[in-house]
């Protein structure tokens, strides 16, 4: 077999292939080329959803008759001099151009500020023509036809062109998003005019364009620091949700990333906030030193590597779960529009989903034994029985209390006057109806309470409060579960020993390739312990965190909650209302309850005068 080079046509192909996946692979190296030339204005067209024209124009610095020349050959990049450690623009490869030419026809016209006159350049199929002069305004027109003519492989697996064009458009947003000072217009024949005027340095306000502006009522601002890492940007309340996470952005040094790291931090910071099926909104902004940083991991430079990734996650976990503590019982303005809409004639609403019988507030607790994913194998009947009573011992000696019952606390002072306690953020009760829902006066509108779900939340964060106190109550085993394991996933779950004693798992090193497990938490009941250091070991090698194990507790204190609380049907005195409302504002994320369903709607005075047409 001989050795032989390889065509510089079909070097450029096999490139593409990495690099330019799709039409919307095209669109976002070349709107990077146009950030990174300084341009703040950049026009994108379309037509077949990218396959029949894609056309990006912009106003930057713009390229001369020599610069157009090896703009088409590989590896050619004014963006990077001799490191990969101090990337500072968002295009670097030098691979874009010349491999979108080498499957596509592509024309490039430039003229740089200044210059009398432009000139132009032309790839067809890998075929190179000559720079020739060009009428030109100052900037770059890429033209980009009848991508993948030249492999005609790669067309079939092409969606739609709906499909390919709103991937375009995503990208264009995430762009958007990234530089708001920038002016970004979409069009073309296969779609609407779609425009986002520049707004400075508000980034919030660009944010709402893309997201609409519902999210400006409902973002929490983030802005925390690490060891040199500094995390911006903004996140949705947890009532503020939708049914996928395409609503969720993460920019790294202002380049617009897709790392599954990123997104399981969101993931995690919104546990037992967020109900199962739902996606928090959120636009996260990392900003770190570049050589801390890998991003030559791919091709499409979509994905990046941390040099410390337990540094990132734990930054991102925590100042979106401070951000969430430090805006209390706030939930999101959508209820009351929801609420409005269904008071006007000819409001049909959908079917409500029917809750699953471990969810009902209506049901007692029997002690049924949750059900637990990854590992957690189902006990069978007897061990749910044994789960109850562990758990209710757990807690007992954590002196949380069950109340069922008990009239509630009042931190409001005896006698105070109804206009006096209006004042508070949720008002004074006036009424419950249907034996559920608190109505309440605030100084502008009324609230209405859901007292099961509010409850709820408030009996969860104090069981939370002590889960995270002191040491968690733990069962010895009669005899140690021994689990082999390799020898790497051995000492990775050594290094987080301390931390899962605190949570009741004592294990230790069991010779070479072992650990012993002499204690597991009394909360879990009866459990596969070998199954649950597995999982731990598989987490820690994947993220360097051991978060699973107190997952699994936060979702047994949920549960617990839940039939702990107050119920649905129980009368409360006018004392009860007010101080369950004085709870809920001093409680953090009392917005919405362990499910993620929110807890309170408030209307304005204004809203409901709106309805009876008297505004």
């Amino acid at each position: 077999m001989n050795i032989k080079q390889l065509s510089e046509t079909l070097i450029n192909q096999i490139a593409a292939g990495e690099v330019i996946e799709r039409p919307a692979s095209a669109a976002k190296e070349l709107i990077e080329n146009a950030i990174d030339a300084g341009a703040t204005r950049i026009e994108v067209a379309t037509a077949g959803g990218g396959k029949t024209l894609l056309r990006v124009i912009d106003n930057g610095c713009g390229m001369g008759p020599e610069d157009l020349a090896l703009a088409i050959r590989r590896h050619c990049t004014s963006k990077l001099n001799d490191s990969l450690f101090d990337i500072r623009s968002l295009g670097f490869r030098g691979e874009a151009l010349p491999s979108i030419g080498s499957v596509a026809k592509l024309t490039i016209t430039s003229r740089p500020a200044g210059a009398d006159s432009g000139a132009e350049i032309a790839v067809f199929g890998g075929k190179v023509g000559d720079v020739r002069p060009a009428a030109a305004n100052p900037g770059t027109t890429v033209e980009v036809r009848d991508l993948f003519f030249a492999t005609p492989a790669r067309l079939k697996f092409m969606k739609t062109e709906k499909a390919e064009a709103g991937a375009i458009t995503e990208i264009v947003k995430r762009m958007a998003i990234a530089f708001p000072a920038i002016r970004f217009v979409l069009s073309g024949t296969d779609r609407s005019t779609l425009e986002f005027p520049g707004t400075g340095d508000d980034h919030l306000a660009r944010i709402a364009q893309i997201l609409g502006a519902d999210f400006k009522d409902n973002a929490i601002e983030l802005d925390a620091e690490r060891e040199d890492v500094r995390l911006s940007g903004f996140a949705g309340v947890p009532t503020f949700n939708r049914g996928n996470s395409a609503h969720q952005y993460a920019f790294v040094n202002g380049r617009p990333v897709q790392d599954k790291q990123i997104l399981s931090a969101i993931r995690g910071a919104y546990a037992e906030t967020i109900p199962q099926g739902r996606y928090p909104v959120a636009v996260l902004s990392l900003t770190l030193d570049p050589a801390l940083v890998d991003v030559n991991v791919h091709p499409a430079k979509s994905d990046v590597r941390f040099r410390d990734p337990a540094l990132v996650r734990g930054l991102i976990v925590g100042a979106i779960r401070q951000s969430l503590q430090r805006e209390g019982d706030r939930a999101a303005t959508t209820g009351a529009g929801g609420m409005l809409r269904a008071f006007r004639p000819g409001y049909s609403p959908q079917p409500a989903q029917a809750w699953s019988p471990a969810n009902s507030p209506s049901r007692p607790f029997h002690g049924a034994a949750p059900s637990f994913s990854g590992g957690f194998t189902g006990a069978a009947a007897p061990a749910a029985h044994g789960f109850a009573e562990a758990a209710q011992v757990a807690f007992d000696s954590l002196s949380m209390p069950t109340t069922r019952s008990e009239p509630i606390p009042s931190p409001v002072p005896q006698g105070a006057s109804v206009e006096a306690i209006a004042n508070y953020p949720l008002g004074a009760a006036r009424a419950q109806v249907h034996a559920n829902y608190i109505v309440a006066q605030t100084e502008d509108g009324l609230v209405i309470v859901d007292q099961h779900a509010a409850h709820e939340r408030l009996v969860f964060e104090q069981m939370r409060k002590a889960l995270s106190g002191r040491r968690l109550p733990s069962q010895g085993l009669l005899i140690p579960d021994i689990v082999d394991l390799p020898e790497e996933d051995c000492d990775r779950l050594m290094v987080h020993a301390a931390s899962l004693e605190q949570l009741g798992l004592a294990i230790e090193r069991f010779g070479p390739g072992a650990i012993a497990v002499r204690e597991t938490p009394a909360m879990l009941g009866e459990m596969d312990a070998s199954q649950l250091v597995r999982d731990l070991a598989d987490e820690i090698a994947e993220w360097d965190t051991a978060d699973r194990l107190s997952a699994k507790l936060e979702h047994v204190a949920a549960t617990m909650a839940c039939h702990g609380s107050v119920r649905s049907g129980r009368r409360l005195r006018v004392e009860e209302m007010n101080a369950l409302l004085r709870q809920m504002e001093q409680t953090p994320g009392s917005g919405q309850c362990n499910h993620g369903r929110p807890t309170y709607v408030e209307l304005k005075l204004s809203d409901i005068e709106r309805l009876f047409g008297r505004s």
